[in-house]
C-alpha cells in the first residue's frame, strides 16, 4: 500500500507535535532564570551591605518586607528550597537555618547565634555556593538587592523549624 502525501504530512505532524510536548515537559520545571525583585516600598538600605536584617519583627517594614520576601522567595529560591520552604531534599531546608539558635536560653548566646546565621546567609545568597568546580546555588549579587535579600529572610524567619 502506498502512502499518500496527505498521509505523510498527517504524520510529520504528529511527529513534530509530539517532539513539542515532550520538549515543553522537559521546560517544565519552570523558569530558572533569577528574577529581579522590586523593593521601591521599602525603605532604601544604601550601598553598605548591613551585617543584620533590618526587616525583624517590631519594625514598621516588617509586614511589607515580609510580603515582599514571600515574592522574592516563591521567585527564585522555591525552584531548589521547596515551596514555603519546605525543601524536598535537593538543597538545604532552609527552614532550619537557624535552628541550633532557638533553644539557646542565654539571649547574648543567641543573638550571636542568629548573628552567625545571618553572615552565612547573606554570603550564601550574594556570593553563591561552588564544590568542586560545580555550582550548588548560583550568586544572587547584582541581581538581588540588599532590600530584596533581607526580604526573603524575612520571609524564612517566619518559616522556622526546630525540628
Amino acid at each position: 500500500m502506498q502512502t499518500s502525501f496527505r498521509q505523510k504530512i498527517v504524520r510529520a505532524s504528529a511527529v513534530l507535535a509530539a517532539g513539542w510536548l515532550l520538549a515543553g515537559s522537559a521546560l517544565a520545571h519552570g523558569d530558572v532564570v533569577p528574577h529581579s525583585v522590586d523593593t521601591h516600598t521599602l525603605p532604601q538600605l544604601g550601598e553598605k551591605w548591613l551585617p543584620a536584617n533590618p526587616y525583624t519583627e517590631g519594625t514598621p517594614a516588617n509586614k511589607e518586607a515580609l510580603r515582599i520576601g514571600t515574592s522574592a522567595y516563591n521567585q527564585n529560591c522555591a525552584r531548589c528550597h521547596g515551596l514555603e520552604a519546605l525543601s524536598g531534599g535537593i538543597a538545604p531546608d532552609l527552614r532550619k537555618l537557624d535552628r541550633d539558635c532557638m533553644a539557646m536560653a542565654d539571649e547574648a548566646k543567641k543573638m550571636a547565634c542568629y548573628k552567625e546565621t545571618d553572615d552565612y546567609f547573606l554570603g550564601t545568597v550574594r556570593r553563591g555556593r561552588t564544590r568542586d568546580g560545580r555550582v550548588y546555588m548560583p550568586p544572587f549579587e547584582g541581581i538581588l538587592s540588599q532590600e530584596a535579600i533581607w526580604s526573603i529572610k524575612t520571609y524564612l524567619e517566619t518559616r522556622r523549624s526546630a525540628e
